[in-house]
């Protein structure tokens, strides 16, 4: 017998195999299929939702934990004093520069009773 497809001729073992497969193709009818059903959600899909929402839940709490300890500590602190944007300039000398005394005011010798 040849095969119809390639052109060359079949041996027993496949004119017997084929017999076989169409008796058995033969055999099955409409009762003995089960019937057809939507396949059902994968539980991949399932566990990825699961875990974005439990993910995004996390993310929120975080970000109002955040903005919580933030107003809350932001009212307690005092401010910090003011600072120049520069370094000062000059340098300060250690040692005072020495008072002398003004004419206008009396010393406590020239005092006359």
């Amino acid at each position: 017998m040849n095969d119809p497809g390639t052109g060359t001729t079949a041996t027993p073992v496949e004119e017997r195999l084929r017999a076989a497969l169409a008796a058995r193709a033969h055999s099955v009818g409409p009762a003995d299929l089960r019937p057809l059903r939507p396949p059902a959600g994968s539980g991949r899909f399932r566990r990825v939702l699961v875990r974005r929402t439990v993910v995004g839940a996390l993310v929120l709490a975080a970000v109002a934990a955040l903005v919580f300890f933030t107003v809350r500590d932001g009212g307690t602190r005092p401010a910090e004093p003011a600072r120049s944007p520069h370094p000062p300039t000059g340098t300060p000398s250690p040692v005072p520069a020495p008072v002398t005394p003004s004419a206008s005011q009396p010393s406590p010798s020239a005092r006359h009773p």
